[in-house]
């Protein structure tokens, strides 16, 4: 984050080392790839680290889901995360505000939260004979069996116990037969203040998209802000998906129309998506009953409007159309920049460059025409492999002009790209003869 990067108006306008880069429209008539599959989302928990980036792969949430968030991978608790992870590869969570630990005379709950009033301890006697020789002592989550330990000694206490997942024990307590239930945990109240907490800690990390599934007009404009702050300013390319937030008209923010819900299974779709694919017509395949009742009139209103939409198609629902809120077009951003999959390719040429000059040229290699001339072939290099994959076409290395610029610590580079998008409609006429 040390390093400059965003936008220019004019070259050499710049004090911080860096990359600046500029995405407009041409003019009309009038490296390996780095990886997508990127998520950052705050969520209001009942367990788990608080106020904190946490980041977890499909594997370690289908693995460790119990300890992670205090409820089984299948739980309906789990359900926005398993929407999420429909389509994501990894996910940067970051749990809300700050609650209260549940508690008993045996042992404090690991973590803040309603869930640790489901926690109880069970102790056992272990007789030999008529003599107490030990204590075997059982962590229950529910009635999910999540620790136990066997501690030897008549006279044994809590400090003989060893830490686990889910209870931090009391010092000092004499272990007795018996079961200890902890209560009095809580859910932390959230305000927008937590919400700002949430964008701070995440701002350093790379995702290719942000979240943000709740109805508070304030924290929508909050969201919005800032992924224009980073997009625009500091050259971090993401999108952020907002519920019923069309009004943002900017390209870096997708308005999700039909349920907030719906955000979670499409901030992991639009993250997973390849950089020369479409989220256009692609099917619904979470758990939400998505709410469809529309007329084609009000759909097409809600694509003229720039909202993402799903739609009925037979049994099926899905994706209208894979666009952003841009409905504001100019010279320099035509209709093009309102189809995300314009932007996914633009996002990845700006995150991959960047990074190629940040960590292999800058302070690194002279300015001079040998060192133009390998800036320039790395991003030859890095456009044919997009050219590759289908996700741009006509593109030769004349395209591409790596020049001095009005100084001599600054290079110059114009680069011409045509990103490739799916199909969307078909126009047919057939002559009956």
């Amino acid at each position: 984050m040390g390093l400059g990067g965003g936008t220019f108006v004019t070259v050499g306008e710049k004090t911080l080392p860096g990359s600046y880069i500029n995405f407009v429209s041409a003019s009309r008539a009038n490296f390996a790839l780095s990886e997508r599959g990127y998520v950052a989302i705050p969520l209001e928990l009942d367990w788990g680290e608080e106020q904190k980036v946490v980041t977890l792969s499909l594997d370690d949430f289908r693995n460790n889901s119990l300890t992670v968030f205090g409820y089984n991978f299948s739980d309906d608790a789990m359900k926005p995360l398993r929407e999420i992870f429909r389509h994501a590869q990894t996910v940067y969570f970051y749990r809300l505000g700050t609650g209260t630990k549940a508690a008993s005379t045996m042992a404090t709950a690991k973590y803040a939260g309603t869930r640790g009033n489901k926690l109880k301890v069970v102790t056992t006697a272990i007789i030999s004979g008529e003599t107490t020789t030990g204590y075997t002592v059982k962590t229950f989550l529910d009635d999910i069996l999540v620790d136990t330990q066997e501690i030897s000694g008549a006279t044994a206490t809590t400090d003989d116990l060893a830490g686990n997942d889910f209870v931090d024990w009391i010092a000092e307590v004499s272990l007795s037969a018996g079961t200890v239930n902890l209560s009095g945990g809580a859910n932390a109240t959230i305000t927008s203040g937590n919400y700002s907490s949430f964008l701070a800690a995440i701002e350093p990390y790379s995702f290719n998209v942000i979240g943000y599934a709740g109805t508070d007009s304030a924290i929508k404009a909050l969201f919005a802000a800032f992924t224009q702050r980073l997009r625009d300013s500091l050259g971090i390319k993401f999108q952020c998906v907002l519920y019923q937030y069309a009004t943002a008209n900017y390209e870096g923010v997708v308005s999700v129309e039909n349920n907030s819900d719906a955000v979670y299974w499409t901030v992991g779709a639009l993250a997973g998506c390849a950089v020369n694919k479409s989220v256009t017509n692609a099917k619904y395949d979470g758990e939400y009953e998505i709410s469809t009742n529309y007329t084609q009139e009000q759909l097409e209103t809600a694509l003229k409007s720039g909202k993402f939409v799903f739609h009925k198609v037979g049994e099926d629902v899905r994706v209208l159309e894979d666009i952003n809120t841009l409905t504001t077009f100019t010279e320099e951003k035509s209709e093009d920049f309102k189809e995300n999959q314009t932007i996914r390719v633009i996002d990845q040429i700006g995150n991959d460059i960047a990074a190629i000059f940040n960590t292999r040229f800058l302070g690194i290699i002279p300015n001079d025409n040998s060192g133009r001339a390998a800036l320039w072939n790395e991003i030859v290099k890095h456009h044919s492999n997009l050219q590759a994959i289908g996700a741009i076409e006509n593109f030769s290395g004349d395209n591409v002009t790596v020049q001095e610029g009005n100084t001599k610590r600054s290079v110059v580079v114009n680069d011409v790209i045509t990103p490739i998008n799916c199909m969307t409609q078909l126009y047919m006429t057939c002559k009956i003869s």
